[in-house]
């Protein structure tokens, strides 16, 4: 299914995928923005998931004025996970990260982050902050990555990330049932296996729109971290602890109220739930009356 156009030249250090379907509004920033990187050893690879928009020509242009680039073109839409897999499949490099046809990356990213492994020898995988912008551009403000530790309670890795190829060889790729929270639960694997290290610098640029698949599959996004998240839980976890987690991922179902995941948490330990009483109240007053307007 679909073809590659790959370059034989010397293996690069780095490699970046980027997965686009239909992504011609910001394709060209995007790819821009992983060329004018001031580290210069890397492969971008652009994996065309069947766009039917402009995407493909801004592809082209992209791979023949730059040996760098490297094209797949897929026939059959195959979703995210999927074509991520796809690109890293052909990835040649000794490191591993992707980006999104909507994003940018700030010209010190890939450089910093490889300093960063180059320095912890130790380490396999180094996230950095980064700033959100709207559709036309404004700064939303920058998000600050947290401490591996409390990856149970969110996805603190974000979006800017180096990864060493062994990660993606041992967690063998991405999730293609979890489309949506692929990364998270990417994150959620690796946290068990191997050693993460944070840099407090804003290497990135993610941009929030309405056209983002986070804003266009949010209910489906809720389920599924759910199921990641309870899953990823460890049985040697304390009993609160466990109990404060379902309880979050309980009052973040905005759209469909979910009295399972508080049901566990009263049963791993009642505390959490006896606190959040007034809140889970508010919760249930809010999910009743969507089901009496939908």
């Amino acid at each position: 299914m679909g073809t590659d156009t790959l370059d034989s030249t010397m293996a690069p250090r780095v490699s970046m995928v980027m997965p686009v379907h239909n992504g011609a509004r910001w394709l060209a920033d995007a790819i821009e923005s992983v060329l004018v990187q001031d580290f210069r050893d890397f492969e971008l690879i652009l994996v065309n998931d069947a766009s039917t928009d402009g995407s493909p020509a801004i592809i082209s242009e992209a791979a023949a004025r730059d040996a760098r680039v490297r094209c797949i073109d897929l026939d059959v839409n195959v979703g995210l996970p999927a074509a991520l897999n796809r690109g890293f499949a052909a990835a040649r490099g000794a490191l591993h990260s992707w980006t999104s046809d909507d994003n940018l990356l700030r010209s010190p990213m890939i450089g910093r982050l490889v300093a960063t492994l180059d320095a912890h020898p130790d380490a396999d995988i180094a996230y950095a902050d980064f700033t959100l912008i709207d559709e036309d551009g404004v700064d939303l403000g920058r998000s600050r990555v947290g401490p591996i530790e409390r990856l149970l309670h969110g996805n603190n890795v974000g979006a800017c990330f180096l990864y060493r190829a062994a990660v993606t060889d041992a967690l063998g790729g991405y999730d293609t049932g979890l489309f949506g929270v692929e990364d998270y639960d990417f994150w959620l694997r690796a946290a068990q296996r191997f050693r993460f290290v944070e840099v407090h610098e804003d290497l990135y640029i993610y941009r929030k729109h309405g056209g983002s698949l986070t804003s266009q599959r949010a209910e489906q996004i809720q389920a599924l971290t759910a199921v990641i998240v309870e899953r990823a839980i460890p049985a040697s976890l304390p009993a609160r602890q466990r109990s404060e987690i379902l309880l979050r991922l309980a009052l973040k179902s905005h759209w469909r109220w979910r009295y399972d995941l508080v049901y566990r948490a009263l049963r791993a330990h009642p505390g959490p739930v006896v606190r959040q009483l007034p809140e889970l109240a508010h919760w249930s007053l809010i999910a009743a009356r969507r089901r009496l307007t939908r």
